[in-house]
């Protein structure tokens, strides 16, 4: 039996619905962390660009999107669940890039 190192098993070693759940769930806890990383990136983003207009760029988000899409086949992730969920998280991102980007220039005066 294999475990991987925050003590859940491997997928191919569960063999009860509970060490399911435990596995996602530490998962989940793992990609929450992950993504709070990535919003501050955002964070910076919204500090470093000059204009407001630089927020949304569509030859990015394809970009990024491609990129994405190239990592899930190497990694074994159905293109059909990686591009919706990355073109969700880059709507929400951009959003809240919008958002501090205006705050950061409101506080600024």
């Amino acid at each position: 039996m294999s475990v991987i190192p925050d003590q859940r098993r491997a997928p191919t070693d569960c063999t009860t619905m509970a060490e399911v759940r435990q596995g996602v769930d530490a998962l989940d806890r793992a990609l929450v962390a992950l993504l709070a990383e990535r919003q501050r990136y955002m964070d910076a983003a919204a500090r470093i660009k000059g204009e407001r207009e630089a927020v949304f760029d569509e030859a990015r988000i394809e970009d990024v999107v491609a990129k994405v899409k190239a990592e899930a086949r190497r990694a074994g992730l159905s293109e059909a669940i990686a591009e919706p969920v990355w073109r969700l998280l880059i709507d929400r991102c951009i959003a809240y890039e919008f958002d501090r980007w205006d705050e950061l220039r409101l506080a600024n005066g």
